[in-house]
Order: C-alpha cells, then structure tokens, then sequence
C-alpha cells in the first residue's frame, strides 16, 4: 500500500485496553483507503459504545457505491450475517468483534473494480424500561484499489538513513587507519633513525655508553 496515506493514518486495529474492573475503552481508529488488486483488505468501521450501551441492539449496513453510481447494499448485520447479491458475492467476510463495537468487513481477492466508496452505517437501539431510543452513525471509505503496492515511504527513509550511517562508518574506518598507519610509520621511522644513530657511534663510544653493572 502506499506510504503516505499510511503515515497519516493509524494503522488498523481496535486498540482496547482492560482496566479497573474490566471496562474496556475504545478507539475509534480510521480504515485504509488503498488497497492492493488480488489480496484482502478490511475495511474498518467502528462506533465505540459508552458502558452503558452495551445492552443497545446493533444493526449493521454496508453499501457500495461505485464512481458516478449509486449506493448498493452488500452486506448486513441484523443478529445475522447476510450478503446481498452483487460484484461482491462470496467476497465478503464479517470481521468485527462480539461487542458489536467493531463492525467491520473484509473484501476478498480484491480487483481494480472494487475501487469506490464504501458506507458503514450503524444503528442502535437501546433497552430502556421506559423507552427504546435509537442513535445512527455513518462511515465512509474512499477506497482506491492499485495494481501493486507502492515503496513504505518509512522504508525508504530507513535505507537512506542507513546508507549515510554505512557511509559515514566507512569514511570513518578509514581515517583512523590513515591515521594509525602513519602513526606507526613515524614510530618505525624514529626507531631506523635511532638505530641508525647508534651504529654510527664508534665503538669505543659505545663501551663508554654502557650501563656499569653494580656487584
């Protein structure tokens, strides 16, 4: 997929986190809007519920619209799975939770066809003694659908960034090998000249600098 639009998006997936007694918090987190021709791609729709909601009733529609089209139902949710005939006959593959907090769709095998927008909608209906309201909410996801998957745009900085670091290490290892080889090179050169130095003394010079040996 490509990079970009994954870099503005949070990747797709419920975060709930268990705390206290139990209660779980959820995120409502945007879907892909790229998907790549011949895999699978979730199109994720989540409407988080408040606790005292989890007793509310769920109802679940999705539609397809296609470019200069109009809405099509594909599928449902109303206490069963239920896909409607259409492009996307036997596609189509409940992925939500049990909490009916994520009520989310995956496209199977996905063609350059299936490239338009897709719209979520939820209903609920609360079980109040007294009443039973309803809330409604809608998704909407432009989804385009490439041949290939396009280069992590995160990747790509990666192997720059580590190119210059091998680069740098590089140019690094080499300037202390120039250094350290001329370093001993001017410790070998001292020492031939030192050498050289005391083969020239003559050698009555050099029994006088002996180092007298105390008895």
């Amino acid at each position: 997929m490509a990079a970009l639009p994954r870099l503005v998006r949070v990747s797709s997936v419920v975060l709930v986190v268990w705390a206290g007694f139990c209660s779980a918090v959820c995120v409502e987190v945007p879907s892909e809007t790229e998907a790549v021709q011949g895999k699978h791609m979730k199109l994720l729709c989540i409407s988080c519920m408040k606790r005292e909601e989890v007793t509310a009733s769920t109802v679940v529609e999705w539609f397809y619209r296609p470019e200069g089209g109009k809405d099509e139902p594909i599928y449902e949710y109303r206490k069963t799975n239920h896909e409607f005939p259409s492009r996307f006959s036997g596609r189509l593959q409940w992925n939500g939770s049990k909490d009916m907090q994520d009520v989310s769709i995956t496209v199977l095998n996905v063609t350059l066809n299936d490239s338009g927008i897709y719209t979520c909608n939820i209903t609920r209906e609360f079980e109040f003694e007294i009443h039973r309201p309803l809330f409604t909410s809608s998704r909407l996801i432009h989804l385009t659908v490439v041949e290939e998957a396009g280069e992590d745009f995160t990747s790509v900085i990666s192997e720059i960034m580590m190119y210059i670091l091998l680069v740098f290490l590089t140019l690094w290892l080499l300037i202390e090998m120039i250094y350290c080889y001329r370093k001993v090179s001017k410790a070998e050169e001292a020492a031939q000249e030192n050498a050289t130095d005391y083969l020239a003394i003559p050698s009555e010079n050099k029994e006088n600098c002996a180092v007298p040996v105390e008895e």
